[in-house]
């Protein structure tokens, strides 16, 4: 089987997790935190080219703890998409805010500006893009609402390390970007998450409020929970940032090829769509997803007894979900996530994938939609 995704270890990682180990230093309550957790801050931090990185234990932490260091209050209405992981939704819900939920673009399931503008109310406080698949969303069109509404902009990037949108990496444009360090994503600490700021006040106390709201030991100021990265975690981001570029050039090669031989092999009887990067929008390549016009749930499978670890991401959407079903009316105007839910399908493009995985990809796809076994 070609999974989904699969991290990229080796003896790198090792060695530094060893090392923590040796040392017998495997997290710390300090303000700054530990020295590998120091490491990857600071390489993270002049990756992005941003005045303050700090790391969490998940990006679901890096959303909430910038929800609460951008001073949500209880009831403030948070605009996001439904097109998203529902850590999106939960923090929102978490920090006491809100989720109201905005419509997408078909084009690239990002947050469609259009939509926004017609969602803001004046209890709106904050609006969370998400640079979905890495695919970076139109964040100056939403950043121009934003300001017009006096309204904080804080990036769900947990999928978009090394996108760009005009020369820019995303996580950059808003006033807080979070990003995760997952298992599956491009760098990953197995669990992790970090938030990026040029804002000297917010980077203080996103720092606090990792570690219970303290800034001399026990002397907690604000509201603050143990959202602090692991020194072991830490070792192995720090790592897997130092070969960040080699990770994003595989999967790039990966991504390209597959779009070549699908490109080759489109039939006019059965349109894929597949993902496009602009001039503007370069992706990461976390998910190359793409688009069918029927029976996606029959060619996932398909491709998964074929060996082929296809997946779809994300059905239901969020305001589809129970919780969200029973306690969210805000569900109007959601034609085209609901449409993208049933019809999306991601395929495997990471380091691990070769170039004979990506032709049995293409190959079991352009089999698979011929008609010749979909029912």
């Amino acid at each position: 089987m070609i999974p989904i995704n699969k991290p990229l270890m080796g003896e790198e990682e090792k060695r530094e997790v060893t090392s923590v180990l040796e040392e017998n230093a495997l997290t710390t309550a300090a303000r700054d935190g530990g020295k590998r957790v120091r490491d990857f801050e600071s390489l993270m931090k002049n990756y992005l080219k941003m005045k303050h990185v700090v790391s969490v234990n998940s990006g679901t932490s890096a959303l909430y703890a910038a929800l609460l260091a951008a001073g949500i209050k209880q009831g403030d209405e948070v605009l996001i998409p439904s097109f998203t992981f529902v850590a999106t939704a939960n923090a929102v819900v978490a920090a006491g805010g809100k989720p109201m939920f905005v419509d997408i673009k078909k084009d690239d399931y990002t947050m469609d500006a259009s939509y926004l503008k017609a969602k803001i109310t004046k209890k709106s406080k904050i609006v969370i893009p998400v640079h979905l698949y890495g695919h970076p969303c139109n964040i100056d069109e939403i950043g121009e609402l934003a300001d017009k509404h006096s309204l904080d902009v804080i990036e769900d990037a947990c999928q978009s390390l090394g996108s760009s949108y005009k020369n820019k990496q995303t996580g950059t444009f808003g006033t807080l970007g979070c990003f995760s360090m997952y298992a599956s994503k491009v760098l990953t600490a197995g669990e992790g998450g970090a938030i990026a700021t040029d804002s000297d006040e917010l980077a203080d106390k996103v720092k606090m409020i990792r570690n219970h709201g303290m800034v001399e030991g026990y002397d907690t100021r604000i509201l603050g929970l143990n959202l602090r990265l692991p020194e072991l975690s830490a070792a192995v981001a720090k790592v897997q940032m130092q070969k960040l570029d080699k990770m994003l050039e595989i999967r790039r090669r990966n991504a390209e090829l597959l779009s070549k031989l699908l490109s080759a092999s489109s039939s006019k009887e059965y349109e894929v769509k597949i993902p496009e990067e602009t001039v503007d929008k370069k992706f990461n390549w976390y998910l190359y997803t793409i688009a069918v016009q029927d029976k996606r749930d029959e060619i996932k499978n398909k491709l998964v007894q074929n060996n082929v670890g296809a997946t779809v991401y994300y059905s239901p959407p969020v305001h589809k979900m129970p919780f969200y079903a029973n306690t969210t009316s805000e569900t109007k105007q959601l034609s085209v996530t609901e449409w993208c839910a049933d019809h999306v399908l991601s395929l495997p493009v990471h380091p691990h994938v070769t170039e004979s995985d990506v032709d049995h990809i293409a190959n079991s796809l352009k089999s698979t939609i011929d008609g010749q076994n979909i029912s």
